[in-house]
Formats: C-alpha cells, structure tokens, sequence
C-alpha cells in the first residue's frame, strides 16, 4: 500500500461524516436519536447516548455550534424528565430504566422489547457527559445539570439485581426479569461502574465481585487477556472511562489496566486475521475487526467447493466465533487508542476500498468479501443500514485519541470516581489517594 497511514485531516473527515448521523437521524422535537437508518425504524436509547455525548465532540471540533448542541441537549433531558415512568406496558421507561426502543415520534415503548439495563447505562453515560461538558454554560448549564443529576438518581440499579449477585439484562412488565444476567466480561463495565457511583441507589460492592468473579483469563496466540469475542466488548466502556494507570483487585492481580487488556484484545483480532483459519476472502494484517454486528444471511452457500454459513445479526468473535466472513470497520476504528499502530492502516485500507462511497454516514456497520464471490470491492455486500451503535464509537473514539475529551469529561464527574474507586480502581488519575481508602459499603 503506497500510504498506509491516514493524515490528521482525513480523520477528521471520517469523524465529521460519521457524525452527521446524529444531525440527520435525530428528531429536533423531542430528541430522540434512531437505532438504524431502516425505514420506520424506531429509537434506540444507546443511539441517544451516543448522539449526546457526541454533541461535546462536535462543538469542539466546529461540526455544530454551541448554541444548538444546547438546545439538543436540553430537548432531550426534557423529554426523558416528563416521559412517563411506570409499570405499564406502553409508557418509556420504569424504576429510572428506560426500554430498549422508542417511538421516534410519540417516545413510548416499541413493539415489545424489553426495559434494558445496558442500553440505560449508554443513556445515562450519554447524559452525564453531556451535563459534564455543558454545566458552566451561562444560561442553560444549570438546567442541563439538574436534570442530568435527576435521571441519573432515579434509575434504581439495586431493582435490577432482581435479589441476586450480579445486574440481569432487563425486564418486561408481561413476564418479569429477563433470566439473563451480566456475568463474564463484557460491555457492561459502564454499567456495573454507574451502579456503584449512585447516590441514591448504589450497588452493593459485592455485586462487582461477583460480577470480576465471572472472568475469563486466556490465552491466545502470544497474549494473555481478559477475554471476550466480539471486539466491541472491549471498547464501549472506554469510550467515556479512561483505565490508562487504573486497576481495580482483578488487574492489580494481572498486572495490567484495562486499556492494555483492550490492546492486547485488538493485536488478537488482526492476528486471527492473519492466520484466517477459516480461510475467508480479504482477511489479513490491514483487513479485520470481527464483533457483534448484521451479516448476509442467513444463507447457506458453496464456494469453490465448500459449504459456507453467512448469519444475520451474530455476536461474532475470536478466535472462537461464530465467523463467517464479515468485518466491522467501525469497530476497528473503536480500537484507535489502544493501537494506532495497525488500527489507521486498517481504517487506510477501508477507505482505499471505498467502503465509504455511496454511504452518507461513513463506513456501515459491516462487509463480506466471501459471500459476495468477488474481488471487486465495489461489489462486495455490504449491511443496508447504519446503526447509531456503531456510528457513536467512531465519533468518540476519533475523539479520545485526538484530544481524551470524553475522558476528560468524565474524569471530572464525581458519580464516575465514585463508582471506579467503589469498584476498588486506584492508582493513575485517581491519585492522589491510596488503594483501599474507598467508601465501599
């Protein structure tokens, strides 16, 4: 490849088109922010996570002014205060929570998905920023941090732990709990960290225990890591916690942070790659990046000679799968802090193959040179839609390695330090007190 790295100002461009989405795909009346560019498609609660706290991206790097960030900002604090907040099938959210989909227009519940307790946390993330970056603002910044303050103490974490150790999925008023729980690494360390920090509702420390109990140590060609399949797992927390320096008991143990743990997940994810045991079309050392995310199928077809199964959506991982030949270039790009190193040269290569042409937000969530039978990348499938799930990472990932703003933001939120030094983190940012001087009731 004649230029393997991207130039600062084609970063940007990536950052900027990427954000459009939330320009285009949220509805100004009650800021409420689409799952995916799908006709009819309702919102997604992470969406609007991710769109508030890209607005703090975006007034920083000139993409909206401060003025209408504001007025976003407020609109959908406002809603989400007023929305109703009960057990009955048809309203927004219950106990704080808040389900998974809403009406794009009407902000109740849709179809029948379940009150999620993951995608509240994105929401709450989002809201917390967001009330981080714009508190000092002259007119409204005292209003964006009451209400912030008020979402985030009503949401009753210790009602989701449905009188166990660790946080189940979410519930739904027709049956109950969901019988899953967050156990094993994951995404969810935003959430378990939320948990802890709350002052009205805090987690019991032991229920992080439990939850670090769940680990999986491996390892995986020449990497010892906690580990977890799909690449986005490693990722979403540290779009808005920065772990460089900080442990908590499990990590002191291993003697790394959790970044490092996501470095050495990323370098995995291009080995796997690389060795392509599978032996998929277009995989190799700038082409990777396997997550959960939409695929071809389900379909069943042979090339040359062997039987290959494409999936839909899959939660894909390595090295163990399930696989079948698809690749999330957003993903990649979520890992820009931890490996610039191979990250840019893959993002390079994805843009050399235009995977961005003829799309109006960037790269979408995944190709499959395989399933397509061809070299061409121009006739390669490509997923129908963008998702705001992996819109957001892009934007603030891009964010984090150019200037740690989300970092930043969140460093300085005292619900956030109080959940990190709850869960046991110490060291790094968090000095200058010492291990073990936590409040951890």
């Amino acid at each position: 490849m004649n230029n393997p790295k991207l130039k600062p100002a084609d970063l940007e461009a990536l950052q900027r088109v990427t954000f459009d989405f939330f320009i285009h795909e949220t509805n100004l009346h009650n800021g409420l922010t689409i799952d995916k560019t799908m006709e009819g498609a309702p919102a997604s609660i992470a969406s609007i996570g991710f769109a508030l706290s890209a607005y703090t991206a975006a007034v920083e790097r000139g993409f909206m002014t401060r003025s209408e960030a504001v007025r976003r900002v407020l609109t959908t604090l406002r809603f989400f205060r007023g929305s109703p907040q009960n057990a009955e099938p048809n309203s927004t959210g219950y106990k704080g929570f808040y389900y998974h989909f809403l009406d794009m227009k009407t902000g109740l519940r849709a179809e029948s998905c379940e009150l999620s307790t993951i995608d509240t946390a994105f929401l709450i993330a989002g809201i917390l920023t967001a009330a981080s970056y714009f508190r000092d603002d002259p007119v409204n910044g005292a209003e964006i941090h009451t209400l912030a303050d008020e979402l985030y103490c009503r949401v009753d974490w210790t009602w989701a732990l449905d009188n166990g150790a660790t946080l189940t999925h979410g519930w739904k008023p027709e049956s109950g709990f969901l019988k899953y729980r967050w156990n094993g690494y994951a995404e969810a360390m935003i959430l378990y960290l939320l948990a802890l920090g709350s002052p009205t509702f805090a987690l019991p420390v032991s229920s992080y225990s439990a939850w670090t109990e769940s680990y999986q140590w491996r390892k995986i060609y020449d990497d010892e890591f906690l580990f977890s399949g799909p690449l986005f797992t490693h990722q979403i927390s540290h779009i808005w916690i920065d772990f460089r320096g900080i442990q908590d008991d499990y990590m002191r143990d291993k003697g790394i942070d959790y970044f490092e743990n996501s470095r050495r997940a990323t370098y995995v994810q291009r080995e796997y790659a690389i060795r392509n045991p599978q032996k998929f079309d277009g995989y190799g050392e700038d082409c990777w990046g396997i997550t959960a995310s939409e695929g071809p199928g389900p379909a069943v077809r042979e090339i040359n000679g062997v039987q290959r199964e494409f999936l839909g959506y899959a939660a894909r991982g390595v090295p163990d799968g399930p696989d079948d030949g698809s690749i999330s270039p957003w993903v990649v790009v979520g890992s820009l802090p931890f490996a610039p190193e191979i990250v840019l040269p893959a993002v390079r290569h994805f843009v050399d193959i235009e995977l961005r042409e003829r799309n109006p937000y960037g790269f979408k969530g995944t190709f499959n040179p395989t399933y397509s039978q061809t070299s061409d990348p121009s006739q390669y499938w490509v997923s129908p839609y963008h998702c705001g799930l992996n819109q957001g990472p892009v934007v603030l990932m891009i964010e984090n390695y150019r200037s740690g703003l989300i970092w930043r933001l969140m460093r300085r939120c005292p619900h956030v330090v109080s959940g990190l030094r709850r869960a046991g983190f110490c060291g790094g940012w968090l000095s200058p007190h010492e291990c073990g001087d936590a409040d951890k009731k």
